[in-house]
């Protein structure tokens, strides 16, 4: 008895593995269209090559980055919002520039005092907050600096995860709170809740 225990929690683990493993690398054009759908945008690289964005903002954290040559065969695909591709943007570069580098961005707000404009990407959470963003931030479309801000719930305590609720709000942010008067109850950061 104890040895099917032991053989089913390896099991368990295994495919828990299996799960959490990278997805396999596209080899084809067709494929990259069966597996993700129509791309967010098509760039035309000017040498024969075209790359497919697969943008997840304004919700999700990576932005899947697919080059085919001309004949449909894939030779590169890396997630362009990864660590080591956010620290290619540099004082300088253009919005088109950036846009290429990063794909489609979640938001832009513009701060008429300081003479910026700022994008941001919604990417991977390494902060303690339910949120991370990536800002770049432009003055007459150039690159001034960039930023990172951690989106915290606006009272009470985190869940550790989104709200699978599609409502578009701005900042969009789902967290759940602890009320005194109808226990835990998810809202929105920057919008009360409400039952429905």
């Amino acid at each position: 008895m104890a040895s099917r225990i032991l053989a089913l929690l390896a099991l368990l683990i295994l495919s828990g593995c299996a799960a959490f493993a990278p997805p396999r690398p596209l080899t084809t054009e067709a494929e990259a269209f069966a597996v993700h759908g129509e791309p967010t945008r098509r760039w035309d690289n000017g040498d024969g090559t075209t790359t497919l964005e697969y943008s997840t903002q304004p919700y999700g954290h990576r932005a899947l980055m697919v080059t085919v040559d001309a004949s449909g065969v894939v030779i590169d695909q890396y997630d362009a919002l990864s660590d080591e591709n956010l620290a290619r943007v540099k004082p300088g570069m253009t919005q088109d520039e950036v846009s290429r580098l990063l794909g489609t961005h979640r938001s832009v707000q513009v701060f008429k005092l300081s003479g910026e404009e700022v994008w941001d990407w919604n990417v991977y959470n390494d902060g303690p907050g339910v949120a991370t963003l990536f800002n770049v931030h432009f003055i007459d479309g150039k690159v001034v600096r960039t930023s990172r801000t951690y989106v915290y719930p606006r009272d009470g305590m985190m869940s550790g995860h989104w709200y699978p609720y599609s409502h578009r709000y701005p900042y969009g942010y789902p967290f759940s709170y602890r009320s005194p008067y109808w226990g835990w109850s998810f809202g929105w950061h920057g919008y009360p809740w409400h039952p429905w």
